[in-house]
C-alpha cells in the first residue's frame, strides 16, 4: 500500500512489527479534528453510595424484586434449566411477591450461573518495565534497599517476559510461586468444582470458561507455548481431570502495535516519530491502550455470545484479586443493568490513579487524580464525608449488550494523544482506556469493594514483594506515622489480603513456610 512515507522508514516500522495501516489511520483521524472533540474530565462533585447504582460490597447487602420479575430475568437469559428448583426454593421464601434477595441468596444464584459467564484477561505487554530496577527503586530507595537481593532474583525470572507469566508472588521461604495466570486459571477451574458440588443441576456450557484473553504481538506465541505447558502444572491438572475442563485453550487475539507520533511541540499536523533514540528513520513501536481490546477481541465477543455467553468479565493479568465473583454476577444479571465495575474504597496510600465522579453532565465517570481532579479536592470532599471510590480496573459486563453496541464503542471510546519525554526521544502516544466507557454508559453498576481483596494489583515488582510480605519483620522495613507514607502498614494489608485470597480462592495451603496446592476434595466448599 502506499504510506506516503521513507521506505526506510516503512521498512524499520515492519521490522517492529508495527501495525502501519492502524497507525496511519489514528494519524489522519488526529490531524483531521476527528479527536478534537475529547476533553479531559470537568468534575461536579464526588458521588456517594445510594443502595442502587454505587453499591457498598464491603457491608450487608441485599436485592429486592418481585418473584415474577425474577423468573422472567432468568427465563430471559436462558437459564431457566440451569437454576434448579432447590435454589429457587432457597431464594424464594414464603408466599410474598416481593423477594429480598441477601448476599448468600445472590451468592448461591451466581454460582448457578456461571455458564453464561467467560472470564476475560488483559495481558498487557512484557514485563520490562515491571521489573526494571530504576523504576523499582525510585519506589522507595530505603525499601529498595532492604529488598534488593529478592528484586534481583525474581527481576531475572520476569524481565522481558509476558507479564501473566512472571510469578505472582514470592513464597515465604523466598522461592517463586505460580504465575499470575496459572492462578486464573486454578480460580476458575475451583468455580466450576463449587457448582459441581453445589448445583444439581447440569449444562453443557463451561462455567466461567471459555478464558478468553488480549495478548499482544510481541508475546502472543510465549504465551501460547506456556499454556501448552501449564497442563501438566499440578495447580492445574487435577482440577481439569476432575472437572473436564482445560482453561489453558482460551479464546485470543492479539493486539497490534502502533508507532509514537511527533510531540505536540512541533505542532500539527503530526507525524509518524521517526527519530527514535536519535537514528533517523527510526520509528517506535507501542501499545495502543487497553481500551483497543473493543476492536481486538470484536470477534471474540460475537463468538462467545452466539455459543451462549450472556456475560464476560475483563480485567488486568497482573491482579490477582480480580476473580470470579458470583454475587456480582446474581446482581448484574438480575438488575438488567448494562456492566457493573469495580471500585475500591479508598485508602491512605491510594494517592495516584483514576476515582470515581459526576462530571458535569451530571453522569458517573473515572477522573484521574492529578488531570481531573486535585488530591487536594478529593481530600476536602472526603474530610466532607464523602466516600472516595478508586478505579480497579475491573469490568463485568452484559454480553448481548456490548455487542450490539460494539462498533458505536469502538468509534467513540475516546483516544488520547500524551506527550512523553524518555530516553527514546520526545515524542506523543495514542492509547485507549477502557474504563472511559464508563462515560458511555447511561445504565450501569458500582461495586464498592474491599482493596485488600479485590484490588491486589502489582505495576512494579516492588508492589508484588510487598504484597508477598518480603521482610516484613525485619525492624528496617519503612515506617511512618503519616498513613499515606507508611510502607510497612500497607504491606501488611496487602499480605494479609494475598493470603486470604490464596487460601480461600486459588484454593493453596501454606505448608512449610511454601504455598502449595490444596486436595481437590478441600476445594468444593470454599467460600469467597
Amino acid at each position: 500500500m502506499s504510506t506516503g512515507l521513507p521506505q526506510a522508514l516503512v521498512d524499520d516500522m515492519e521490522r517492529k512489527k508495527i501495525d502501519i495501516g492502524l497507525t496511519l489511520s489514528i494519524l489522519e483521524n488526529y490531524n483531521n479534528g476527528r479527536y478534537d472533540h475529547v476533553q479531559p474530565v470537568e468534575v461536579e462533585a464526588i458521588p456517594a453510595v445510594d443502595g442502587k447504582t454505587i453499591l457498598d460490597m464491603t457491608h450487608p447487602l441485599s436485592l429486592r424484586l418481585s418473584r415474577r420479575a425474577i423468573e422472567e430475568r432468568i427465563e430471559e437469559l436462558g437459564a431457566g434449566e440451569m437454576v434448579p428448583d432447590s435454589v429457587r426454593r432457597r431464594i424464594f421464601h414464603g408466599e410474598d411477591d416481593l423477594v429480598v434477595l441477601d448476599r448468600e441468596a445472590l451468592e448461591l444464584l451466581g454460582t448457578e450461573l456461571l455458564p453464561l459467564l467467560s472470564y476475560g484477561i488483559l495481558n498487557g505487554g512484557s514485563a520490562t518495565s515491571y521489573a526494571d530496577r530504576t523504576k523499582n527503586s525510585g519506589f522507595n530507595s530505603d525499601l529498595f534497599t532492604l529488598l534488593e537481593p529478592e528484586f534481583e532474583r525474581i527481576a531475572e525470572l520476569s524481565s522481558g517476559r509476558a507479564k501473566g507469566l512472571t510469578p505472582g508472588f514470592m513464597n515465604p521461604d523466598g522461592s517463586p510461586g505460580p504465575s499470575f495466570i496459572e492462578l486464573k486459571m486454578r480460580a476458575l477451574l475451583i468455580e466450576s468444582l463449587r457448582r459441581q458440588a453445589l448445583s444439581d443441576s447440569r449444562t453443557a456450557i463451561a462455567p466461567g470458561l471459555p478464558l478468553f484473553q488480549m495478548t499482544s504481538v510481541s508475546n502472543d506465541a510465549e504465551v501460547a507455548a506456556a499454556y501448552d505447558g501449564y497442563r501438566e502444572s499440578r495447580l492445574l491438572k487435577p482440577l481439569m481431570a476432575l472437572t473436564g475442563l482445560d482453561p489453558t485453550r482460551a479464546e485470543t487475539a492479539v493486539q497490534p502495535l502502533i508507532a509514537a507520533f511527533t510531540h505536540s511541540e512541533e505542532g500539527r499536523p503530526k507525524r509518524v516519530f521517526d527519530r527514535a533514540n536519535g537514528r533517523a528513520n527510526s520509528s517506535l513501536a507501542l501499545p495502543g491502550g487497553h481500551g483497543q481490546n473493543f476492536a481486538v477481541l470484536q470477534e471474540v465477543y460475537r463468538r462467545l455470545l452466539d455459543s451462549g455467553k450472556r456475560f464476560v468479565y475483563l480485567g488486568n493479568v497482573d491482579n490477582l484479586g480480580f476473580t470470579v465473583d458470583p454475587v456480582e454476577l446474581a446482581y448484574l444479571a438480575l438488575s438488567g443493568r448494562q456492566a457493573g465495575f469495580d471500585f475500591a474504597f479508598r485508602t491512605p496510600v491510594d494517592v495516584k490513579g483514576g476515582i470515581l465522579v459526576r462530571d458535569r453532565n451530571s453522569g458517573l465517570t473515572c477522573a484521574d487524580i492529578g488531570p481531573a481532579i486535585s488530591t487536594e479536592e478529593m481530600l476536602k470532599a472526603e474530610e466532607s464525608g464523602a466516600g472516595i471510590l478508586f478505579n480497579c480496573a475491573t469490568g463485568l459486563f452484559d454480553l448481548q449488550y456490548m455487542v450490539s453496541h460494539l462498533d458505536h464503542i469502538i468509534n467513540e471510546l475516546p483516544t488520547r494523544f500524551s506527550d512523553q519525554s524518555k530516553d527514546a526521544g520526545r515524542y506523543s502516544q495514542a492509547e485507549q482506556v477502557t474504563w472511559e466507557i464508563l462515560g458511555m454508559l447511561d445504565n450501569f453498576l458500582v461495586f464498592g469493594v474491599n482493596k485488600w481483596k479485590r484490588f491486589l494489583a502489582a505495576k512494579l515488582l516492588m508492589e508484588t514483594l510487598m504484597t508477598s510480605g518480603v521482610k516484613l519483620k525485619n525492624p528496617h522495613y519503612p515506617r511512618s506515622t503519616v498513613p499515606a507514607a507508611d510502607l510497612h502498614g500497607t504491606a501488611e494489608k496487602l499480605h494479609a489480603g494475598l493470603a486470604d485470597r490464596l487460601e480461600n480462592v486459588y484454593g493453596l495451603r501454606l505448608e512449610d513456610n511454601r504455598w502449595v496446592p490444596a486436595p481437590p476434595e478441600e476445594l468444593a466448599g470454599k467460600a469467597l
